[in-house]
């Protein structure tokens, strides 16, 4: 699954939040940070595999210690995801826009017991 990045509506900065805006989505706040905690790996996850690939492609096949090269897609490519938004806002900005979906498992483990 890959995520156009560049589109996010996400803080590129740090911005200070109220809880509230946490705790109104699942009726607890502590639910709400977890869930944007596990996104927020989910993303990095995401994002570390795509740069790993793109910069595969432009890898030099010379393993030559003496020799210093300097291969520009790769710089250029690195400065775009360092620009990026950071997975956490990433993640705070899907769960705001609730397109981040929360179960809970102790709940599930709850209803079974009872059938």
């Amino acid at each position: 699954m890959s995520i156009n990045y560049k589109n996010t509506n996400a803080e590129r900065t740090t911005v200070t939040r109220d809880v509230s805006d946490f705790s109104e989505k699942s009726g607890n706040i502590y639910k709400s940070l977890i869930a944007i905690a596990k996104r927020s790996n989910q993303i990095s996850a995401e994002m570390k595999d795509e740069l790993t690939k793109k910069l595969a492609e432009f890898a030099s096949s010379t393993d030559n210690l003496e020799e210093i090269f300097e291969n520009r897609e790769q710089i250029e490519i690195s400065k775009f995801y360092e620009s990026l938004p950071k997975p956490v806002a990433i993640a705070i900005q899907e769960y705001l826009e609730d397109k981040v979906y929360l179960r809970d498992a102790s709940e599930e483990v709850q209803e079974e017991e009872e059938d």
